[in-house]
């Protein structure tokens, strides 16, 4: 008589819950690294606009800012370029962005809700009261996670990006 060499349909069941049973644990994890990489990504992205103003009010001698408003139900950021004294035009070359509504945004710059940058790179409109971008997950809040992402800008044109937990 011969033996048949292969795995019986039970062992297949098992081997299959075992492995379902090691997805739906992974699963949160992996919901909680998606999250954190675009509340980083939304960090990143407004740090990147406050760099290309700040090079492009370098690289092309005129002053450059980055405007930030609240007039749709979300924050949305985009840079401007003064073409003469008082003018300010739209960069077409740099997109409109806006923060995803998922996260919570906190602006606290000054009044005209700007980072204006002269053609040396330095912040023109610094008040060191108002000068900071939080952006926090809710999400991220809940499973205890550094849920915030804060961005202090400084006089001489640097940028701080920091991460924290709320209490």
């Amino acid at each position: 008589m011969t033996q048949k060499k292969g795995f019986t349909l039970i062992e297949m069941l098992i081997v299959l819950a075992i492995l379902g049973i090691m997805m739906l644990s992974s699963y949160p994890s992996v919901l909680n690294s998606l999250e954190t990489r675009s509340l980083e990504n939304c960090s990143r992205d407004i740090q990147t606009a406050m760099q290309q103003a700040k090079f492009l009010a370098v690289n092309t001698k005129l002053n450059h800012r980055v405007i930030f408003s609240n007039a749709t139900a979300s924050w949305a950021y985009w840079i401007e370029e003064e073409t003469s004294p008082g003018t300010w035009s739209r960069q077409a070359k740099y997109p409109y962005n806006e923060i995803a509504s998922r996260f919570t945004a906190t602006i606290d710059l000054p009044a005209s809700q700007t980072v204006e940058y002269s053609s040396v790179g330095l912040v023109t409109n610094y008040d060191g009261l108002h000068r900071t971008i939080t952006i926090q997950s809710d999400k991220l809040k809940t499973y205890t996670q550094p849920d915030l992402r804060i961005l202090t800008f400084y006089a001489g044109g640097s940028i701080q990006y920091t991460k924290s937990q709320s209490t």
